[in-house]
């Protein structure tokens, strides 16, 4: 799915870099893709990939015992 209509970019590349790049914004996250928010009507959503990627990150793992 696309989360910037202006710049192409995907959910999933949001997502990745939200993995290695954990203490970077959506306007950083944009940078390093090589663009600039056009209208920035999507940063508010990115912004929200980019934090439940950083919840799934900092959750904590449950150890199931076999």
């Amino acid at each position: 799915m696309y989360v910037c209509i202006c710049n192409a970019l995907r959910e999933s590349q949001i997502r990745e870099l939200a993995v290695e790049r954990p203490a970077d914004s959506a306007k950083e996250i944009y940078a390093v893709l090589g663009v600039d928010p056009d209208c920035g009507t999507c940063l508010y959503y990115a912004q929200d990939v980019i934090d439940a990627e950083r919840a799934k990150l900092a959750a904590p793992v449950e150890l199931v015992s076999l």
